[in-house]
C-alpha cells in the first residue's frame, strides 16, 4: 500500500492541493473546541479526561486528512474516531450497566467485530449505506439507552439524544456526493464534522452526569 497515495472521497476536494476542502479543513475546529469545551468538565475525572483528549485528537487527525489528502492521513482520521468509540463503549458497560471491567472489556473487544459482520448488510441501507461502518454506533448507543431506559432514565435520555445526533450527522455525510451539484461543489460533509463534534462532547457529558449522580 502507497501510504502516500493521493485520496479524492469528498464533494469539495477538487486536486491534490492542501487547501482543496477548506470548508471540511476548517470545521474540524469543531472537534478541538467541544474537547476544550468537554476537559475543564471532566476535571479529575480520568476516563472523562481520555475521551476529552481523544476528542481533541480527532480534530488534529481529521484536519489532517482534510488538507493532506493521503492514505496515511486517512488512517489519522479513523483512528482516532475508533479509539473514543472503543473507551466509551468500555465506560459505558463498566459504568452505565454496573459491569465488572473483564467484561466491559470483552463487549468492547468484541465491537468491531460485530460492526465489521454488520457493515455488509447495513450498506444496503438506503441513503446510509456510504457510511454503513458508522451505523452499529448509533445502533449500540440506542441499544444502551433501551436498556437503561428504568434503572437510569436521565441516563438513557441523554444517549439517546446521542444517538439522533449521530443519526442526523450521518446523514450528512452520506449526502455529501449525492447534494454535491445542488451545494455548488461545497458538498456536506462539513456538516458532518460540526454535529459529529456536538455528538462527541455530548456523549462525554451524559458520561459525566451519570457519574455525578452516583
Amino acid at each position: 500500500m502507497d501510504w502516500n497515495e493521493s485520496i479524492d472521497a469528498y464533494c469539495e476536494r477538487l486536486g491534490p492541493e492542501v487547501w482543496a476542502e477548506p470548508v471540511n479543513a476548517l470545521t474540524n475546529l469543531a472537534f478541538v473546541l467541544a474537547a476544550l469545551w468537554a476537559w475543564p468538565r471532566v476535571r479529575g475525572m480520568a476516563t472523562g479526561q481520555v475521551l476529552a483528549g481523544i476528542l481533541f485528537v480527532i480534530g488534529v487527525g481529521s484536519g489532517l486528512f482534510h488538507t493532506l489528502a493521503t492514505a496515511w492521513a486517512s488512517m489519522a482520521d479513523t483512528l482516532p474516531i475508533l479509539a473514543f468509540i472503543l473507551v466509551y463503549i468500555f465506560a459505558a458497560t463498566r459504568d452505565f450497566l454496573h459491569r465488572p471491567r473483564w467484561q466491559a472489556a470483552l463487549v468492547t473487544l468484541a465491537f468491531p467485530f460485530v460492526a465489521g459482520a454488520m457493515a455488509p448488510m447495513l450498506s444496503g441501507v438506503p441513503l446510509y449505506g456510504a457510511s454503513a461502518g458508522y451505523l452499529p454506533v448509533p445502533l449500540m448507543i440506542a441499544a444502551y439507552a433501551l436498556i437503561l431506559a428504568r434503572r437510569a432514565p436521565a441516563t438513557a435520555r441523554g444517549l439517546a439524544i446521542g444517538a439522533g445526533l449521530l443519526v442526523l450527522s450521518l446523514t450528512f455525510r452520506s449526502l455529501d456526493m449525492p447534494l454535491c451539484g445542488a451545494t455548488g461543489g461545497l458538498g456536506t460533509h462539513f456538516l458532518w464534522h460540526i454535529l459529529n463534534a456536538v455528538m462527541l462532547a455530548w456523549m462525554i457529558e451524559v458520561w459525566r452526569r451519570h457519574q455525578l449522580r452516583g
